[in-house]
């Protein structure tokens, strides 16, 4: 039987193909066109492309992050050059050029050139100090010695703010492209689409250019305070703890949204050619979703989690710790080397007990816990919306280098590697009723003057709401059994420390640790998702000791900037 849409597809074959011989066409042309080759072939013309304003950059709130000003190229006409000395002394003195290397480009410029650029993203500031000094020249009777300079005006990018939310701006060459971060994730959309024209080197000679339409403007969802707020908390915990590194991350469970992100070190996005100064070696630009590390203790929540799921524990079951737990030959300890008796899981939790955690994953069995460390998005990036993200490693049975033992360490964190990002889109799940939604930076987008916001996506339901709200529950518990440092006065929170040790190619460092804590609140209406890890902390190498203050600092700042009332004011409001 005859297709009856033959017709449309044979009809949509044969416009495209000529708009395909179209497109041939017109190449031919500009490639042969007598007038455009001797235009091309000119020292004086030159094809140049101008780039639509760059889109800018807001925090959630309308405040500027990443914006645009006005900054001049300098150039020199080389047939009106009277005095090349004067004019070095001048590029010398206001743009910082070096005398004798100018007088040198002035006196054997290339062949056929009748313009030369001196610098190009010279401050307004600087050029009108320029302009000034060669207006006042012009009086000259005997003739204007800076008569040859041009400038022409263009946008350049500038962040307001320098160093503030550095690692998840990403900064803006010269060349107009984005690197890292928003930056170059968003790179097509901010910078629009540039325009290719013939136009005279000289630029006092160039006719009036074409409107060119601005790229898009993007809104973050970050608040500009509570980044400078979480920032300048890691500054100080990085001081006082010694540590070599550290990142904070704080996120609404309920949408996905980074409301602060924190890492170090950090760069001045207006002084951006120090980036390799800065970020030696394999230093990441942002070590929240370009670096991986084994997480330690902090991983116990997902493996408890997923055996209160499948019915493997419920939270009276009751273990005894006998300080060793051998499996597959190899003995495993707790983190003191102690016996703990007969714990519940909440108990097992609330001590982190390595031999408790490791008998529940190995109860769980192979097919169980790797299927829920893959729904839980462990070893698969986010798609966090930040160039560079990395994917850590969850070794699966049959890897070529995975071992029975593996299951046992996996569960309380050794032998998996995860980046920060990772584990706070798995701990979302537990924190918003099993749903596990996607970390995104993306607010909305502005184009044409209208907003378009972006919705909230869940990426997958990794345990059931009752799961999520027991393990909340339990770790809600353990911290105030354990009286935790990151306990927050006025609000009951949930939350796990986590010490792991640096793995290295000979075993595990016994020296270093990173210390982390993961928690969420509050425990009735959770709102806020926060991670704290220190890298090789010197103080102490605990989590319990380092991290978890940490968290609490971070908690009683957000509670105030997000307006959360007290657990009591709340409660009260709501009629309970």
């Amino acid at each position: 039987m005859k297709n009856p849409y033959s017709w449309r597809y044979l009809t949509i074959a044969v416009l495209l193909g000529l708009v395909g011989v179209a497109v041939l066409v017109q190449i031919v042309r500009i490639q042969t066109d007598p007038e455009i080759q001797i235009l091309i072939g000119r020292s004086d013309i030159a094809v140049r492309y101008y780039y639509p304003p760059r889109g800018e950059i807001y925090d959630r709130y309308g405040r500027l992050l990443a914006g645009n000003i006005t900054v001049y190229e300098v150039g020199v006409s080389l047939e009106e050059i009277t005095d090349p000395t004067t004019i070095a002394l001048a590029a010398q003195m206001y743009l910082g050029q070096d005398f004798n290397a100018v007088m040198e480009m002035l006196a054997t410029p290339p062949e056929d050139v009748t313009y030369l650029r001196l610098a190009d993203y010279v401050s307004t500031d600087q050029a009108m100090q320029l302009m000034k000094m060669q207006e006042e020249m012009s009086k000259d009777p005997n003739g204007n010695p800076l008569a040859a300079l041009g400038f022409r005006a263009h946008l350049g990018r500038q962040y307001p703010e320098d160093e503030l939310a550095s690692n998840l701006l990403g900064f803006v060459t010269q060349e107009e492209y984005g690197y890292f971060g928003v930056e170059a994730k968003y790179n097509n959309l901010l910078s629009g689409i540039p325009v290719t024209l013939l136009v005279p080197t000289d630029p006092r000679r160039a006719v009036e250019l074409p409107e060119i339409p601005p790229g898009d403007s993007i809104i973050l969802t970050i608040d500009r305070e509570l980044q400078a707020s979480i920032e300048n908390i890691l500054e100080q915990a990085l001081l006082e703890t010694g540590s070599e590194s550290g990142t904070i991350i704080v996120m609404d469970p309920r949408t996905g949204e980074i409301l602060a992100l924190a890492t170090t070190p950090t760069l001045n996005l207006n002084d951006y050619g120090s980036v390799e100064d800065i970020f030696t070696g394999e230093t990441p630009f942002n070590r929240a979703i370009s670096q991986a590390y084994e997480p330690g203790s902090v991983f116990k929540i997902l493996t408890m989690a997923s055996a209160l799921d499948n019915g493997t524990v419920q939270p009276g079951t009751i273990f005894l710790d006998q300080g060793i737990f051998n499996y597959s030959g190899v003995n495993i300890y707790n983190w003191d080397g102690g016996a703990w008796g007969y714990q519940d899981m909440t108990g097992c939790l609330g001590n982190s007990l390595n031999v408790c955690l490791a008998w529940v994953a190995t109860e769980m069995g192979n097919d169980s816990f790797y299927a829920y460390m893959q729904r839980f998005g462990i070893g698969h990036p986010t798609g966090i919306d930040l160039a560079g993200e990395v994917t850590g490693r969850l070794k699966l049975p049959g890897d070529t280098d995975w071992y029975p033992i593996d299951l046992a360490t996996n569960s309380f964190g050794q032998g998996v590697s995860v980046t920060p990002i990772q584990m706070v889109m798995a701990a979302s799940a537990l924190a918003n009723e099993g749903q596990m939604v996607y970390p995104h930076l993306l607010y909305a987008t502005v184009q044409d003057g209208r907003q378009h916001t972006m919705s909230t996506q869940v990426v997958g339901n990794p345990v059931s709401a009752d799961t999520a709200r027991t393990i909340t529950e339990m770790l809600a518990v353990a911290l105030e059994t354990e009286a935790s440092r990151g306990l927050v006065p006025g609000y009951r929170v949930a939350g796990k420390t986590g010490t792991a040790q640096v793995p290295t190619p000979y075993g595990y460092d016994d020296e270093q640790t990173n210390a982390s804590f993961i928690g969420w609140g509050p425990v009735d209406d959770p709102q806020f998702l926060v991670y704290v890890w220190l890298e090789k902390p010197q103080s102490s190498p605990w989590g319990s000791v380092v991290a978890a203050p940490v968290f609490r600092q971070v908690v009683e700042k957000l509670v105030v900037l997000m307006g959360i009332p007290p657990d009591a004011v709340r409660m009260q409001l709501a009629g309970h």
